[in-house]
């Protein structure tokens, strides 16, 4: 079976509506960085060095990354030498196909949460990036799962950050446990989780400051936080998660390089997909830092916040060549 036979009938037993998530939420890059590409596949008549050059500049030109568009370059060259590919057009699905490996990676995608009792997960990243939004998204996300959710207000050095989280408590009916701005984080994750394991909550949320006075600090506090999490759970935090501003491009690839040396990263949020033509920061991020992208913001909604699936996200990109596939 063909490759974009098999993506087809795989996109075609998943859920309709996070299909057209992934579609909707990545109209900006597929209408530019795949037109590009579709406009070479079908204006080069032969696979030749300028071909290759060309597609190496579209590439770089969507944000995958310097490194990574060398070594899918590379993998070209290997499949058009070994199966005799003279025709680009014969290209698209090796293409696909080598993207979705390279977003894929080795580690797992999931969520890793305690089983049998509280799980906490600590948000990390720098202000301004919709962490406190991907906070909000996540706790409708785990109590229409039928979950008990708690979040925690840790960013007290933020002015409306509080507020913000707040906010979101009382849209997506979640308590919120906070003190007065510029009260020691590390005081508030204190209170959140006893109040956590009192009220027998399943998930906990964390907030964290985006920014102190400067980054030293900022790490130190973060530290600090993990003590007096690991203190009253001794396996927390379950996941600390990197939240990125994916319309930020390479400047989201060196927030994670500073955050992933420092806080021990379980994943990656890559947040406001839909706001940006250079989608192809997924694939740089998964190949540069070896950290799974867990979930993607694919616009304002509730329920825009999705798990991220390489299948959906190429699909969403590539949908318009499995159409136009000839049956084998």
């Amino acid at each position: 079976m063909s490759f974009f036979k098999r993506l087809k009938e795989s996109i075609s037993s998943k859920a309709e509506a996070v299909t057209n998530k992934f579609k909707e939420g990545l109209t900006k890059t597929r209408d530019v960085f795949v037109e590009r590409v579709d406009d070479l596949f079908s204006r080069r008549k032969k696979i030749d060095e300028d071909f290759y050059e060309e597609l190496e500049e579209i590439l770089i030109g969507a944000d995958v990354g310097v490194n990574t568009v060398l070594k899918l370059i590379d993998q070209l060259r290997a499949e058009v030498k070994k199966r005799k590919i003279e025709d680009p057009a014969e290209l698209q699905p090796i293409l696909s196909e080598k993207l979705i490996e390279l977003l894929k990676g080795d580690a797992d995608a999931g969520l890793n949460l305690n089983p049998n009792g509280l799980s906490v997960i600590l948000f990390v990243g720098v202000n301004g990036v919709g962490k406190t939004t991907t906070i909000g998204k996540m706790a409708h996300m785990f109590k229409s799962q039928g979950k008990k959710v708690l979040m925690a207000a840790g960013d007290t050095f933020r002015a409306g950050a509080i507020e913000q989280l707040e906010t979101w408590g009382q849209r997506v009916g979640v308590d919120v446990i906070k003190q007065q701005s510029g009260a020691d984080p590390a005081a508030v994750m204190f209170d959140a989780v006893q109040a956590a394991k009192t009220r027998g909550v399943d998930i906990l949320l964390c907030d964290t400051a985006g920014r102190l006075q400067n980054k030293v600090n900022l790490m130190e506090e973060l530290n600090k936080i993990y003590r007096v999490i690991q203190r009253e759970v001794p396996d927390a935090p379950h996941e600390v998660i990197l939240v990125l501003d994916a319309t930020t491009g390479q400047n989201a690839l060196s927030q994670a390089k500073l955050f992933g040396d420092k806080t021990g990263l379980t994943g990656l949020v890559l947040s406001k997909l839909d706001g940006t033509a250079k989608g192809g920061i997924v694939v740089a991020i998964r190949q540069e830092l070896s950290l799974p992208v867990k979930f993607v913001g694919l616009g304002e909604k509730m329920d825009d916040l999705q798990p991220f699936d390489s299948e959906q996200f190429v699909h969403a990109l590539f949908g318009k060549w499995i159409g136009e596939q000839k049956e084998e």
